[in-house]
């Protein structure tokens, strides 16, 4: 399991290069949820295809399944695991580097709320948002609070 999770953090941090900003105002769109389809399943390939996206596989192991998606939609980071428990580990650290999270059965897609909106509409799932980084950390407004996240 230690293995999963040196691989789950690693992904968490490439994840997260592609957000740009540490804020989420955790605000849920009850219209979205309306007119979001049912959630999407299948493999990396197939669910970036939905999104007309060619994905540009980052790792591609057993567990889990990352790739970078760029479309006229924008950029956004979409993963598949192999268990619902190695998706949730990796969600959980995920989350605390903030963010739009859109969440289906074994898969996440990573990206700007417009862009998780959007994939939303052709995906379904569940929006989850990170941790909210906009308060005042009383650090002077610098990401020294953040440093705990580029250690391995």
């Amino acid at each position: 399991m230690r293995k999963y999770s040196q691989i789950a953090a690693a992904a968490a941090v490439l994840a997260l290069t592609l957000v740009t900003g540490c804020s989420s105002d955790g605000k849920s769109d009850d219209k979205a949820a309306k007119e979001a389809p049912e959630t999407a399943t299948g493999s990396l390939e197939q669910l970036a295809a939905k999104t007309d996206c060619k994905p540009n596989i980052q790792t591609d192991a057993a567990e889990l399944r990352q790739a970078n998606c760029k479309t006229k939609d924008g950029s956004w980071v979409l993963a598949t695991f192999s268990t619902d428990r190695g998706q949730r580990e990796w969600l959980n650290s995920a989350k605390d580097y903030g963010g739009e999270y859109l969440v289906g059965r074994k898969w996440v897609a990573v990206g700007e709320p417009d862009v998780v909106k959007t994939l939303r509409g052709r995906l379904g799932g569940t929006v989850e948002s990170g941790s909210d980084h906009s308060g005042s950390s009383g650090s002077g407004g610098d990401e020294s609070g953040h440093s705990g996240h580029h250690g391995s």
